[in-house]
């Protein structure tokens, strides 16, 4: 074997190293505080607030931001978004039906909500009644287009459902 060859060959440990070592996996320990951007159609919830971690209801499951994150864009699934605003403080709790969520590589987080409430305004009879009703415009023979606005009705009901039961 060649000299450059030889060289070559003890150098690709090094550099395989290094680009392990310069590769991100996952979010660190942050050190710093996560912007949350938290828009509604009709108001802004929150803008550009600085909090210390934000959990969402991802359609892939549900994912926790901190500072730091991974930049990427996840749609929401009907549940609930929880923003920890400062350590030692009651977390506030927000449900949701739809939207999305986009982690900006600057330490921000944007979420765009068709929706949200506060998690305490619901009470469970009301969701439950709400399930019933979904369920029985599902079993009648009522048109395809009020059975798809059921499906959607009964999701929304089930993630509130599944949300207060945590």
């Amino acid at each position: 074997m060649s000299a450059f060859r030889l060289s070559s060959l003890r150098a690709l440990p090094r550099q395989a190293t290094a680009l392990r070592m310069a590769r991100r996996t996952y979010a660190d320990v942050a050190d710093g505080k996560l912007s949350l951007s938290l828009v509604l159609p009709h108001q802004s919830l929150y803008s550009a607030a600085g909090v210390i971690q934000v959990n969402i209801p991802a359609a892939t499951g549900d994912m926790g931001v901190l500072a730091n994150h991974v930049a990427s864009v996840e749609a929401l699934r009907p549940g609930v978004i929880e923003v920890i605003e400062d350590n030692g403080q009651p977390s506030k709790k927000w449900f949701v039906s739809a939207g999305f969520a986009t982690v900006h590589g600057n330490n921000s987080l944007t979420i765009n909500a068709v929706e949200a409430y506060p998690l305490d305004k619901f009470s469970a009879e009301n969701i439950r009644a709400g399930i019933a009703d979904a369920n029985r415009v599902l079993g009648s023979s009522a048109p395809e287009s009020e059975k798809a606005e059921a499906r959607i009705e009964l999701d929304v009901y089930e993630g509130l459902q599944a949300a207060l039961n945590k």
